[in-house]
């Protein structure tokens, strides 16, 4: 599993006016490139935006608000195909309830998986670390507190 961001931004959809906002201040807020938003939309990760009258897009809330799930699936390694595969049991609404489950719950499990893996190496690390600490503290005699 390979994370693709460390952190994801919160888009924070606080004061997004009710025109929405434009594609670049979507961008600065998720950190996410406008070429990226738009692959999102033209893939279907995120549903058409709605468009200004001169047809520029215009993100609102609820864009903000799917875009920063996405982000977190994507920072655990969710691969596109099954971030598509979520977005469109979304958009059937209640009767894919049970399938989203299913996907998220298989999703949740292999990072689990992965951070059990993860914890098993940095405690490899870790033993080294000392090792060479130690290695580093007799060579130098200051192996005292």
């Amino acid at each position: 599993m390979t994370s693709h961001a460390a952190n994801p931004v919160d888009p924070d959809p606080k004061g997004v006016p009710d025109a929405g906002l434009p594609i670049a201040e979507v961008a600065q807020r998720t950190g996410l490139s406008k070429d990226t938003l738009r692959y999102y939309e033209k893939a279907g990760l995120i549903e058409a935006v709605d468009r200004s009258s001169a047809g520029q897009r215009r993100y609102a809330t609820t864009d903000l608000d799917w875009l920063a799930f996405l982000m977190r699936l994507r920072a655990t390694g969710m691969s596109i195909a099954d971030m598509q595969r979520f977005a469109e049991l979304r958009r059937k609404g209640s009767s894919s309830v049970a399938d989203r489950l299913e996907l998220l719950t298989g999703h949740r499990d292999a990072v689990q998986r992965h951070i059990a893996d993860l914890q098993g190496d940095l405690q490899v690390l870790v033993t080294k670390i000392t090792h060479y600490q130690g290695l580093l503290d007799e060579q130098t005699g200051t192996d005292q507190p």
